[in-house]
């Protein structure tokens, strides 16, 4: 059952009624031996398919916002260092994984995609910090007509959209942080993300919860109360047939959603 609209939520207009459905492809649709992930091509083939888009986005070296989820350009480009220490003007003519696309910028992929896909967008901004991403996402959300949501691991970037754009439509990232990376962090941090103890801190609008965190008590509650959940990543129908009674939608890669 769709949760019921909490007051305030006609604020967002479409992007909340698209926020349900449809499905919603990881980094575009892409696939291994087609459109690179987080390319226009896979944005286009999404928009195509009738999809709704997730990306991720991330600063260059001189302040632009360009669509990249690594940190390091390596895997996707084959080219050393990071992608923090590059100018834009440099990242755009890298290749995507031996093919013609290259790195979008944030503005581009809008254009392309318009109106066609609600797009879910990411923002790589470290855990407790905010700044210049958030500004300049903000910026050029202002600037496009298409239904579209920040979402994020990082609850003080949810909490400055809270504050100062009110308007554009926030969804808390988490998962059950035991992977490699999430072992970085201290017990403390890692114990407060999992138990989604950063709502308070957030106010999002929805959640996007890991698969490996679902079904979760915590959300549940959450969600009678108003608040949707979407998924992530699933990779398969029988992965969301075993979580879509605790969820509202999903974002899919590697299958037809």
């Amino acid at each position: 059952m769709k949760p019921r609209p909490r007051p305030g939520t006609e604020v967002f207009g479409e992007a909340w009624e698209r926020l349900f459905e449809p499905a919603i492809a990881h980094r575009g649709l892409w696939s291994p031996d087609g459109a690179p992930e987080n390319s226009l091509a896979a944005f286009q083939a999404a928009c195509a398919k009738g999809y709704g888009i997730e990306l991720d986005v991330q600063l260059t070296a001189d302040n632009h916002v360009v669509v990249f989820h690594d940190d390091t350009l390596e895997r996707m480009t084959g080219v050393e260092g990071r992608l923090r220490d590059r100018n834009a003007a440099e990242l755009v003519e890298l290749k995507l994984k031996g093919t013609d696309e290259t790195i979008p910028t944030l503005a581009d992929a809008l254009a392309v995609i318009g109106h066609r896909a609600m797009v879910h967008i990411e923002l790589k901004t470290p855990f407790g910090e905010v700044g210049e991403l958030e500004k300049r996402v903000s910026d050029i959300l202002l600037d496009h007509n298409g239904p579209t949501a920040v979402i994020g691991f990082n609850p003080y970037s949810h909490a400055w959209f809270a504050e100062h754009q009110p308007q554009i439509l926030r969804g808390l990232d988490s998962y059950s942080w035991d992977d490699e990376s999430a072992r970085r962090l201290s017990p403390e941090i890692r114990k407060s993300l999992a138990a989604l103890e950063q709502v308070e801190i957030a106010r999002p609008d929805f959640l996007a919860l890991g698969l490996d965190m679902l079904p979760s008590p915590r959300a549940d509650v959450l969600r009678a109360k108003g608040m949707p959940v979407v998924a992530w990543t699933v990779r398969s129908a029988e992965q969301w047939e075993g979580v879509k009674d605790h969820c509202d939608n999903l974002i899919f890669e590697g299958f037809a959603a």
